[in-house]
């Protein structure tokens, strides 16, 4: 996770915005970035953006419309955080990551803006710009440069004073907004809503997926508000059919449109992600104008060619090893209906280290029902959650399953390796953090794991 796999002008710009406060501590504010982006020459106004929001789902909806409008024959620009191994991966043209000379030109561009706004800053007795609203900043300019033709945007947090809010969208879209960064975003449901929808502007087409009722308000007011209709899952579009398929899902949806697409294969795993892609599909037709479906061919290699690294992501088959992101309640729920529904193992052993600032408790007590043995470990993260404490939680969370603590991740993945192949239909599991399932990934190939 530390950006060290990348080509060596990538590594030296994430060890230059590694000095700058950290993407977990994100200051709520615009202004500032917005003034940084001037200075470097709006690269956002480049190009129209599709942006999402939301709290679960944004990597995967992201990747799916990205994938769908490459198909669709168009340059594409891809902004999603965090990275798994590589710092490029945060950055993709045509569906691979930046080049990192390419990286690096853009950040040297940079660095006179970034002196001068947090000169400004300093004067005005603010905190200089942040990784975060650098890294943005950065996306925009990699994506100008490029030049791309839309680039698809994932929210870093919230949505309102997010630092990626500086583009206006094309087509603002809503994953499930759920209970995430309370502390920042607000105690309840419709609060987090509320600024979230933020990214709605003036020109956005607003698309959602069925939210809870505390958050739909939230998002219909802020289409009304630029004089848009919100486009919504169940009501506006729907996923028609959904059905295990080998290696994935089949789904048909009818779109935005009303028009009812043939049966198509998402390669994919969980009735979230068949959720995910039914949203992306509207998003994508709103991005094409709003009258015409997508056409056939263009679904059938857009999702054909998809992938979603770290979500549900094997790095181990003999014994089976698979990663997955979830990393709070709602995520590790979805994870928990994957496991019963798209695989038959015995026994599972999960892998689990989370960040401090998540709801560790409420992510153990969803993935309870799935465990027959769980393996504690730190993230390899300052905002780690210590072991001892997610070794208390587990014993609380999962009563009368084990639960050992390992020292860290390669300790507990050869502890539960080594279980899992004490008996037939035994597999592993690893989740609680994105940033967990990259070290996962970084080992197994380290190790050369046959997958």
């Amino acid at each position: 996770m530390n950006g060290s796999t990348a080509a060596s002008p990538a590594r030296a710009v994430y060890e230059e915005l590694l000095l700058r406060v950290g993407e977990a501590h994100p200051r709520p504010r615009i202004e500032p970035v917005r003034r940084l982006a001037e200075l470097a020459g709006s690269p956002q106004l480049s190009f129209p953006v599709v942006q999402i929001a939301g709290t679960n789902g944004k990597t995967s909806t992201s990747r799916a419309i990205e994938s769908l409008l490459r198909a669709h024959g168009l340059r594409t620009g891809l902004f999603t955080s965090p990275h798994l191994i590589d710092f490029t991966e945060r950055f993709q043209i045509d569906g691979e990551p930046v080049d990192g000379s390419a990286l690096a030109e853009a950040w040297s561009d940079l660095r006179l803006p970034l002196e001068v706004v947090d000169r400004e800053l300093a004067e005005a007795s603010l905190g200089p710009i942040t990784f975060f609203e650098a890294l943005a900043v950065l996306a925009y300019a990699v994506f100008s440069d490029a030049p791309v033709e839309v680039a698809v945007i994932e929210v870093g947090m919230g949505g309102e004073w997010d630092a990626t809010n500086i583009a206006d969208a094309a087509v603002a879209v809503f994953t499930p907004v759920g209970l995430d960064h309370t502390d920042v975003l607000g105690p309840d449901i419709a609060t987090i809503s509320r600024t979230k929808s933020g990214i709605v502007k003036s020109g956005s087409a607003v698309v959602s997926a069925a939210q809870d009722q505390s958050a739909l308000p939230a998002i219909l007011a802020a289409a009304e508000r630029v004089g848009t209709t919100a486009r919504v899952a169940e009501r506006d579009f729907a996923l028609v059919e959904d059905r295990l398929a080998v290696g994935g899902r089949q789904i048909q949806v009818r779109g935005t449109t009303g028009h009812t697409y043939d049966p198509a294969f998402v390669p994919l795993f969980g009735h979230h992600q068949a959720e995910n892609i039914a949203l992306a599909m509207a998003a994508v037709e709103l991005f094409l104008g709003g009258e015409r479906p997508i056409p056939e061919e263009v679904l059938d290699e857009g999702l054909g060619q998809l992938t979603t690294p770290g979500r549900f992501q094997l790095i181990s088959s003999d014994p089976v090893v698979y990663v997955d992101a979830a990393h709070n309640p709602h995520g590790a729920a979805a994870f928990v209906r994957t496991v019963e529904e798209s695989f038959q193992f015995d026994e599972i052993a999960l892998v689990v280290g989370v960040l401090g600032e998540k709801d560790a408790g409420g992510v153990l007590a969803a993935l309870a029902p799935v465990a027959h043995e769980v393996f504690v470990t730190a993230v390899d993260s300052p905002r780690s959650l210590t072991v001892a404490d997610l070794q208390h939680l587990a014993e609380e969370s999962i009563p009368a399953t084990p639960v050992h603590v390992a020292a860290g991740l390669p300790d507990a993945l050869e502890r539960a390796r080594a279980w899992a192949s004490g008996a037939a239909g035994r597999a592993v599991f690893v989740v609680g953090s994105v940033l967990l399932a990259g070290e996962a990934i970084a080992h197994a190939r380290a190790e050369k794991w046959n997958t």
